[in-house]
């Protein structure tokens, strides 16, 4: 300040004592505005390795594949009506076939397609569901599989009263969604999964013929008809439709619904395709396996006539 050059000299001295304290006390600084913090790039996600040649072709063949079978009113998705009614007493024999018959056989070191009579198999512990991906599976993919998947498995829960929970790893019902070249590494992966897997079961994984869609393994390690893990294999290069009809039907025969018969209508266990999508008649099917009357290990004899108790309470008109 300089306000002492108009005053007396003895006024001026105080004044400029003041003007000094003025001058070199502290000022506070304007504030400056915050910096923005530098914009940190997204994380880039690694590159996934691509779809091989083989695998593109695989996808036009089963695009192809789905295309005629929708043309030809396949693949149905309703779930039955009033153009596949179905009987009491069809409902039993159906399930009989279809539980207590094996759709393979192991002959000469090789599974086989051969229809065999077999005892009653199901889950007696909770399922811990385990879905993987192959490495070329598109994105859009994964998210559309697994919430079929997970949708499903809430649906199976509910009709068999059997917990089915999702899990990250340890799972003991594995899901893989895979392309070609994934599919046939698996071997490695199987043999941990489940000792004792025979080779025949493991070529059949990695060898599968494009005519087979989609398979599924279940494992009755004391031969005492209670299944403890269970190994799905469904092909990533399916279009939609032809991928959750995979899904829908291997999870429910890894189940215990095991076998396909000609004569079960409405239903995806019928080598058909007429249904793409688990029916109320596989439903039925379910309900009647999984209710306490019946138990695993029973033989064919035996769960038809407790099937037939089920069965007369599913459909008392019928």
């Amino acid at each position: 300040m300089h306000l002492s050059r108009f005053l007396l000299p003895g006024v001026a001295a105080a004044l400029l004592g003041l003007a000094a304290c003025d001058v070199i006390a502290p000022v506070e600084p304007v504030p400056r505005p915050p910096e923005r913090p530098a914009k940190l790039p997204a994380p880039v996600e690694p590159a996934r390795p691509e779809q091989t040649a083989e695998s593109r072709q695989l996808e036009q063949y089963y695009r192809s594949v789905q295309d005629s079978l929708v043309a030809q009113g396949l693949l149905r998705t309703d779930g039955g009506g009033p153009d596949t009614p179905f009987t009491e007493r069809q409902l039993v024999e159906n399930f009989v076939r279809i539980a207590l018959f094996e759709e393979y056989a192991t002959e000469g070191g090789r599974i086989v397609a051969r229809q065999t009579e077999s005892r009653l198999h199901r889950w007696e512990t909770p399922i811990e569901m385990q879905v993987e991906f192959g490495d070329t599976v598109p994105r859009d993919k994964r998210v559309r599989d697994r919430n079929a998947i997970s949708a499903y498995a809430d649906r199976l829960s509910r009709v068999t009263s059997l917990p089915i929970r999702q899990v990250p790893s340890g799972g003991n019902f594995n899901v893989f969604v895979v392309n070609e070249p994934e599919r046939r590494a698996l071997g490695p992966r199987l043999r941990k999964l489940i000792p004792g897997m025979s080779e025949a079961a493991i070529e059949t994984v990695v060898d599968l013929p494009r005519t087979s869609y989609c398979l599924v393994f279940a494992l009755d390690p004391d031969d005492s008809g209670a299944y403890t893990r269970a190994v799905a294999i469904i092909r990533g290069e399916h279009p939609d439709l032809l991928r959750l009809s995979c899904i829908h039907e291997e999870l429910a025969q890894g189940l215990g619904l095991s076998n396909d018969s000609p004569a079960a209508r409405p239903s995806v266990f019928n080598d058909d395709e007429e249904f793409g999508l688990l029916t109320t008649h596989d439903e039925y099917l379910l309900r009647i396996l999984y209710d306490d009357r019946l138990e695993p290990g029973m033989d064919a004899k035996t769960a038809r006539l407790r099937a037939a108790e089920v069965a007369a309470e599913l459909l008392p008109e019928s």
